[in-house]
């Protein structure tokens, strides 16, 4: 990730949480009183924010001592502590919320892409995700998902061109929409159409498409229809394709399978904040 963005975007979510001042931790500590806590995983998963957590409470309190004990990508047990944080009071309890909740919601997401590649494995066909993150989110949510061994797809309407059923509509062609967007663009860009019919299928293929999504086809129509599809364009699998389903795809030789589901409807992986005094667990913090 880039670490100067990252900066940004934990600032902006401080002063969101924050404002001017945390109301409870001062009302209660003084800045001298001091003490530490831990990240502790209460499922299993694949972990990921180890930045967000060590930038996170330096930008909150550049006095907090930060010890990451996972690395990115690495498995988590139930119960295994991911991190302990030192430093005053008032900074830990400023931070950990804000914190925790992009930690638990990075981890979601590795963890599921890591789920989902697992499921393909065998076959030829690879994992991305789709546009459909956050807004403001999408860096983090798309480290996630290489995190846990997946692809991105385009980061956002500025790096590839992908010519929807709307975009088909308004120009009244796919060869027509084709055709403009390749003359209006450079070499590198590459030019993706969406594609729910056979009939459409052929068109995109005459018409020079890069790649060629199927979007909200059955896995037997696509592996009927992949024969059309030339060796050099890239074909891809999208729509309503689950964890449950996922594999059904992998198998009819599809090139890509995108799951909007990595990052739009997640579950965050469930991580606490403990109180660490004198080694012994007091509470979780909430």
């Amino acid at each position: 990730m880039n670490g100067i963005k990252l900066d940004q975007l934990l600032t902006a979510f401080f002063i969101e949480d924050i404002g001017d001042r945390d109301v409870s931790g001062e009302s209660i500590f003084s800045e001298e009183e001091m003490g530490s806590f831990t990240f502790t995983a209460k499922e299993a998963g694949i972990f990921c924010g180890r930045a967000v957590i060590e930038r996170g409470f330096r930008l909150v309190d550049e006095h907090v001592t930060v010890s990451v004990l996972k690395k990115d990508g690495d498995v988590v047990r139930q119960g295994e502590v991911i991190a302990r944080i030192q430093g005053s009071l008032r900074s830990l309890l400023s931070g950990e919320r804000v914190i925790l909740n992009l930690v638990q919601r990075m981890s979601g997401i590795a963890t599921a892409a890591a789920q989902a590649v697992k499921e393909t494995e065998g076959t030829n066909a690879r994992v991305c995700d789709t546009r459909k993150t956050v807004p403001g989110l999408r860096m983090i949510e798309k480290y996630a998902v290489r995190t846990g061994g997946a692809f991105n797809h385009r980061t956002g309407l500025y790096d590839a061109v992908m010519l929807k059923d709307n975009h088909i509509a308004f120009a009244g062609s796919i060869s027509s929409a084709v055709e403009k967007a390749r003359s209006a663009c450079g070499h590198t860009m590459k030019i993706e159409v969406e594609i729910e019919t056979k009939e459409q299928l052929i068109e995109a293929v005459e018409a020079g498409a890069d790649i060629v999504m199927f979007d909200n086809c059955t896995p037997q129509q696509i592996k009927s229809w992949l024969p059309i599809v030339p060796a050099h364009i890239a074909t891809e699998a999208s729509g309503g394709i689950t964890i449950e389903n996922i594999r059904d795809y992998a198998l009819t030789g599809v090139g890509w399978i995108s799951l909007g589901a990595l990052t739009h409807s997640v579950k965050a992986l469930d991580i606490s904040a403990r109180v660490d005094t004198k080694g012994a667990v007091l509470n979780d913090i909430k």
